[in-house]
Order: structure tokens, then sequence, then C-alpha cells
């Protein structure tokens, strides 16, 4: 069974193209026209093996905000689609990751329940051509778009790079192990038949 999926959404702020292979090698190509959330993507995809291709075009001449939420919304429905009915999914993963000064943890739980708790203060900077803020905002619409409890929590702050990059790379080992296929698990993971 293959579990992948490509999605497209079209407005007059974003024009985006999101397909992934839930069961990949961690092969990416990733272009939104902001180059630090395109390295953050690149290492989602490369930490949790997932492939990974996303072409967006929007509006960046009045800020990042649009592309980086609609990202979220999109990656989020590709998620979705390629996790099927969730039969033979561990459905919960965490992974607490060290970079540098800072630690990170995430915990995943792929309930259909859609939860954002987010736990992290960034100083008002940019990291690059964007907004630090806009990394919940993103964290916010793949939760509801899966429909995932996510949790990520900083537990120890540093540098606004290295906290922001534990937190991709924590989700993609988390959501690569709440995806795992286990041959233990008939149905879904689950008390009340489905998910």
């Amino acid at each position: 069974m293959k579990r992948t999926a490509e999605v497209k959404r079209k407005t007059k702020e974003t024009e985006l193209t999101v397909s992934i292979n839930l069961d990949g090698a961690g092969i990416s190509d990733i272009s939104t026209g902001i180059g630090f959330f395109d390295h953050m993507l690149e290492g989602f995809a490369r930490h949790g093996f997932f492939d990974l291709k996303v072409k967006g075009k929007g509006d960046l001449y009045v800020d990042c905000h649009h592309m980086v939420e609609d990202t979220g919304i999109v990656l989020g429905g590709a998620i979705k689609e390629a996790l099927g009915d969730k039969s033979g999914i561990r459905r919960f993963g965490s992974c607490i990751l060290p970079m540098d000064e800072t630690l990170v943890l995430c915990a995943v739980d792929l309930s259909g329940r859609p939860y954002l708790s987010f736990d992290a203060s960034f100083a008002p900077c940019r990291l690059g051509d964007m907004d630090a803020e806009l990394i919940k905002e993103f964290f916010y619409a793949i939760s509801y778009c899966v429909g995932m409890n996510l949790h990520i929590k900083v537990l120890s702050e540093g540098n606004q790079h290295h906290m922001a990059e534990a937190m991709f790379k924590a989700f993609a080992r988390a959501l690569d192990e709440a995806s795992s296929l286990d041959a233990r698990i008939k149905g879904v993971l689950t008390t009340k038949g489905s998910l």
C-alpha cells in the first residue's frame, strides 16, 4: 500500500502544490520563496524519512505569513490523505531532540482530534526573511489540517535558529514514529473502532 498524496491549493494570496511519501528516504525538493522556511522543511523531510515536494509562490511582497500558514494547511492535508484510514499505524510518537544548547520535546497523537500546545517563546526577530512568530502559525495549521494532537515544548532555550530547527526535526521524528506501521496492530489503534 502506497502512503502518498499530492494536494494543491490556489488562493489570491498563494499557490501551492505539496506531495509527500510517508515511507520515503528523506528526499526533498522545496521552494516556497522563503529561504529559512525551505531549510526547516528540508530538515523535516530528511529527519522524518519523508519524500517531500513543496512548490509555492505567493504574495511575499506583503510578508511571509500567507505562505507559511498555507504551506501548513496543504502539507497537513497531504499527510492526512497519505495516512488513509490509519490502519496499522502506531498513532503516538514523541521525541526529545537536542540542538547544541537547546532542547525540544515534541509529542504527536494522530487521533483525528486537532489540538496544538506550543510552549516556546521567540524573541521578536526574523530568521532570515521569516518572522519567528510564524513558526507557531505553521504548526497550528498543520495540526488542525491533519487532525492531530501536537505538543511542542522548548525545555532549554537558546539561539532562535537552533530552537526552530530543533522543533522541525523533533516534529519529524515524532510524526515518523506515529505514522509508522506496526504488524501487531490490526485495524486502528483505538478502543472506539475508528480514528
